[in-house]
């Protein structure tokens, strides 16, 4: 059976491009349907992404320090995988969410000189777009810090 694999890049970038196709199709079709996008209509994302790079660096302590097991003042296993499950659930929700932005981005831009809405709708968009990649920024570091450290060889014992 094999482990956990780190995510991979082309992975994220399939779902980036997917799903900006997406939301540039269903923009072109019903933009004028939408409500308005505010900066914290995109800005959502960002305390998770803040979250996950807190959790990253506190992780990464207690495995340089072999704070990993179920002691007190330890990361217990359980937590760790826990924390890998939310880095590799986040790669995936930041790549979409990202290009979905980005889709809506590309529909936006050109619209701006000839639409207000357009305009007033692009600062959200930016920072939605932004947001997305802080976080499948944030859950890769997450990821790299949850791996187990590599145990030095054994050195022969010369006499």
């Amino acid at each position: 059976m094999a482990g956990v694999r780190p995510t991979r890049v082309l992975d994220l970038c399939a779902n980036v491009a997917l799903a900006a196709l997406v939301a540039w199709i269903a923009t072109n079709v019903a933009y004028s349907s939408f409500p308005p996008i505010t900066v914290f209509s995109g800005a959502s994302l960002l305390p998770v992404a803040v979250l996950e790079v807190v959790l990253a660096f506190v992780i990464r302590a207690r495995v340089e320090n072999r704070g990993i097991g179920d002691g007190p003042r330890q990361l217990h296993p359980i937590t760790a995988a826990r924390a890998v499950a939310l880095a590799k659930a986040s790669t995936q929700v930041g790549s979409l969410v990202g290009g979905i932005w980005l889709g809506f981005l590309i529909w936006l831009l050109p619209q701006r000189g000839d639409m207000r809405a357009a305009a007033a709708d692009t600062p959200g968009a930016v920072v939605g777009l932004v947001a997305g990649l802080m976080l499948v920024a944030a859950a890769l570091w997450l990821e790299y810090c949850c791996r187990a450290p590599i145990d030095p060889p054994d050195e022969a014992a010369t006499s």
